[in-house]
């Protein structure tokens, strides 16, 4: 009774007498969206010592970082690149408007939290986009932070110059 198992939904379980059981498996989820009375989508974004609160909802593409256009508060373009990436993979460029607020970090961590903030908003508000922003790893909270300062050594890893005599 060696049958070969390909997927969750075809498991077969073999009692001991030899005779098949098929036990049904619910494999497929059904998610809800998420949003709120305004019509919104809320999610926080976090990245090294940034924390972004991501509020978004159907629009023109604006996007307000802490009050300020995008362009004024990420003057740099790589960082305004950063904050496209999920619309970009998800497809729906200039389809949400993004009001932001970020405390915390330095403007690329500010950024990263603000890209991890929209990429859960987005799978929020229309679940069917989980699936690129995921495969993209927008979804996965890059945990990588600053290393701390050690006692008897000048920065976290950097010892004084050693001296034999």
């Amino acid at each position: 009774m060696a049958e070969e198992i390909k997927s969750l939904a075809e498991l077969d379980v073999v009692a001991a007498d030899g005779e098949v059981i098929v036990a049904e498996v619910e494999v497929e989820l059904n998610r809800e969206p998420q949003r709120d009375d305004l019509g919104r989508s809320y999610a926080t974004g976090k990245r090294k010592d940034a924390v972004a609160r991501v509020w978004i909802k159907p629009g023109s593409g604006k996007v307000t970082v802490n009050g300020k256009d995008m362009d004024k508060y990420f003057a740099r373009p790589v960082l305004q690149m950063i904050l496209r990436q999920p619309f970009e993979v998800a497809g729906v460029e200039g389809e949400f408007d993004v009001m932001a607020t970020v405390k915390g970090g330095g403007l690329s961590g500010q950024a990263g939290a603000v890209k991890h903030g929209i990429s859960k908003a987005l799978q929020l508000y229309e679940p069917s986009l989980r699936a690129p922003l995921k495969a993209a790893g927008f979804l996965t909270r890059d945990s990588r932070v600053v290393e701390r300062k050690k006692y008897g050594k000048a920065k976290a890893r950097k010892s004084f110059q050693f001296s034999k005599r």
